[in-house]
C-alpha cells in the first residue's frame, strides 16, 4: 500500500508542477499567474476538488509518445465561490501551450455535462496558444465538442470566460458563447487570425493588442465585457459579478444583507435633473444614489457609452440595469448601444433577473452611417429583448422619452409591469421645435406664431401627464421615492408569472 500511496503522492505532484518550473517561472516573469494559481484566487480556500488530474493526451505522431504530462495542459473541477457550487477549467499555458487537444476537450466537456446535470455556474479561465497542431483534426473535433456544449448550456446555467492570455483561431468561438467576457489588460489577447496572417492576406501591419487587446475588445468590437489591470484584480472581480447570478435559469437570484434600507427616500435626486432640456447629467448619479450602498458591476462600460448596462441590488436581491447615458450624444439609442443593451437584457431574462430601465432618450441617432449599419435591425433587438422577457421589468422616465425610442425602451407597451414618471419627464413623438416645424411647415416664416406654437406643444408634452391619462404610465412620482418605490414594486412582482406562447423558439432580428 505504501508503494501505491507513495506512486500517487508522485503523480500528484507531477500534475501540480505541469510545465515544470521553468515554464512557471518564465509566466509569472510575463506578469501571469499559473492556472493553479488562478483557481487558488478565484475559489474559497480549500473549497476545489479537481477532477481528471492524471488524464494524459493519446497522441503518437511527431514524438508526442514521449511526451506525457499529467492533465494534459488544462486543470478541471469544482468549488465553491463564497458558498455556492461552480465548476472552473483553467488552461495551463505551461503545458505544451495550454492548448487543445482531444483529450484536453474531453475534460472541459466533462465538467460542463456535470455542471448542466446538477445546475450550477460554469467559469472558464483562458490562456492558450489554441488547437494543438500534432493532433491535427482531433483536436479540432475537440473544439467543435466544446462549442456545442456551450450552445446547450445557454440559457440554463451562466457561462463565463476569462481571458488572461492568447485566445486564438478556433478557442475565440467558446468564449463568444458564453454570457460574460473579460480580459487582463497587456497579457490577453483574441483574435481568429493573427498580425502575421493579417499582414500576408490584406497587408495590414497591426500588433497583437491592436488586434485583438483587451482595449480593442472592450472600446471598439464589443466582444468583452470588461478588462481588468491584471491576474489577481480580474479574478477578484469575477467573484464579485459571481454574487450577483443565479446558478440556472430555475433559481433566483442569491440574497445578500444589506443595511440599505427600502424605505430609503434620496432628496438630492429630486435637482438631478437640470431645468433646461439640453443640459447633459450623468445617469451614473442616479443609480449610484439608488441602488444598495452605491454598488453598481457595470458591464461593457467602455463600449456604446450612451447606454449603461449592469448589476446591482435593491433591498440584497439583484436586479439589472439598463439607463440611457445623456452625458453621451444626449443618451440616443444608436447600432452599438441598441446591441449592447439586448443583449444584457436577454441575458437577465435568461436567468430570472429583474429589469430596471431609466429613460432619457430623445430618440434614434440620425445619420446615413446608422442607416447603411442596419439601425432598423439592430434597434429592432433590443425592441424584441424586451418584448419576449417575462421577468418583472420596472421602468422610470427622467427626462426624455421621444419618437420609436420610447417604445423601445421597456414601455407599458411592451409589457413593462410599473411604469413609472418623474415630473420631468416628456413623452411625445419629438421634440417640440421639430414637432412644431413639421406641424405647421408652412407657415415657418412667421417666427412668433412659431414661437407661441412650440410653447403650446411644450405645455402639452413636455410632462407626464398626457401619458399618465391614457395609462401608460402607472404613476408619477416624486425623484426622492424613486428606491422605495422600486422596492415596493419588486415586492409585488417577486411571484410573477408570464409565458410567451409556445415555440421551438423565436427569430430574433440579428
Amino acid at each position: 500500500m505504501k508503494e501505491i500511496l507513495d506512486k500517487l503522492e508522485k503523480k500528484r505532484a507531477r500534475a501540480r508542477l505541469g510545465g515544470g518550473q521553468k515554464r512557471i517561472d518564465a509566466q509569472h516573469k510575463r506578469g501571469k499567474l499559473t492556472a493553479r494559481e488562478r483557481i487558488d484566487l478565484l475559489l474559497d480556500e480549500g473549497s476545489f476538488e479537481e477532477i481528471d488530474m492524471f488524464v494524459e493526451h493519446r497522441s503518437t505522431d511527431f514524438g508526442m509518445a514521449n511526451r506525457k504530462i499529467p492533465g494534459d495542459g488544462v486543470v478541471t473541477g469544482n468549488g465553491t465561490i463564497n458558498g455556492r457550487l461552480t465548476f472552473v477549467f483553467s488552461q495551463d499555458f505551461t503545458v505544451f501551450g495550454g492548448s487543445l487537444s482531444e483529450t484536453n476537450a474531453e475534460k472541459i466537456c466533462k465538467i460542463m455535462d456535470m455542471a448542466m446535470r446538477v445546475g450550477a455556474p460554469v467559469i472558464g479561465l483562458n490562456d492558450s496558444g489554441g488547437a494543438r497542431i500534432q493532433e491535427g483534426v482531433a483536436s479540432l473535433a475537440g473544439y467543435a465538442d466544446v462549442f456545442q456544449k456551450n450552445i446547450l448550456a445557454s440559457g440554463v446555467i451562466p457561462q463565463i470566460s476569462v481571458i488572461m492570455g492568447p485566445c486564438a483561431g478556433g478557442a475565440v468561438y467558446s468564449p463568444a458563447m458564453t454570457d460574460f467576457i473579460f480580459m487582463v489588460r497587456d497579457t490577453s489577447y483574441m483574435f481568429v487570425t493573427g498580425p502575421d496572417v493579417v499582414k500576408t492576406v490584406t497587408n495590414e501591419v497591426v500588433s497583437l493588442e491592436e488586434l485583438g487587446g483587451a482595449s480593442t475588445h472592450t472600446t471598439k468590437s464589443s466582444i468583452a465585457d470588461g478588462a481588468f489591470d491584471n491576474d489577481v484584480e480580474a479574478l477578484a472581480e469575477i467573484r464579485r459579478l459571481f454574487d450577483f447570478l443565479p446558478a440556472n435559469n430555475r433559481e433566483k437570484p442569491p440574497l445578500r444583507p444589506t443595511f440599505d434600507t427600502g424605505q430609503r427616500d434620496e432628496p438630492s435626486l429630486d435637482s438631478v435633473v437640470p431645468t433646461s432640456a439640453s443640459k447633459p447629467y450623468d445617469m451614473h448619479e442616479v443609480i449610484g444614489k439608488i441602488v444598495d450602498e452605491g454598488d453598481f458591476f457595470e458591464i461593457q462600460a467602455e463600449h456604446a457609452k450612451n447606454i449603461l448596462t449592469g448589476f446591482a441590488r435593491i433591498e440584497g436581491a439583484p436586479i439589472g440595469i439598463v439607463a440611457n447615458q445623456p452625458m453621451v450624444l444626449a443618451g440616443c439609442l444608436d447600432i452599438n448601444s441598441s446591441r449592447k443593451a439586448a443583449r444584457f437584457v436577454r441575458f437577465c431574462d435568461c436567468f430570472n433577473i429583474p429589469i430596471i430601465t431609466f429613460v432619457d432618450v430623445p430618440g434614434f441617432l440620425p445619420g446615413t452611417a446608422q442607416e447603411y449599419g442596419g439601425i432598423i435591425k439592430q434597434g429592432a433587438k433590443l425592441l424584441y429583448a424586451y418584448g419576449e422577457a417575462t421577468v418583472p421589468k420596472i421602468t422610470i422616465i427622467t427626462r426624455k422619452a421621444y419618437g420609436g425610442a420610447y417604445d423601445v425602451m421597456a414601455s407599458k407597451h411592451l409589457r413593462g409591469d410599473l411604469n413609472y414618471a418623474w415630473p420631468t419627464a416628456e413623452i411625445a413623438v419629438m421634440g417640440a421645435k421639430g414637432a412644431v416645424e413639421i406641424i405647421f411647415r408652412k407657415e415657418i416664416g412667421d417666427r412668433e406664431k412659431i414661437e407661441a406654437k412650440t410653447r403650446e406643444y411644450e405645455e402639452k408634452f413636455a410632462n407626464p401627464f398626457v401619458a399618465a391619462e391614457k395609462g401608460f404610465i402607472d404613476e408619477v412620482i416624486m425623484p426622492h421615492a424613486t428606491r422605495r418605490r422600486i422596492a415596493r414594486g419588486l415586492k409585488v412582482l417577486a411571484n410573477k408569472k408570464l409565458e410567451n406562447p409556445w415555440r421551438k423558439h423565436g427569430n430574433i432580428p440579428l
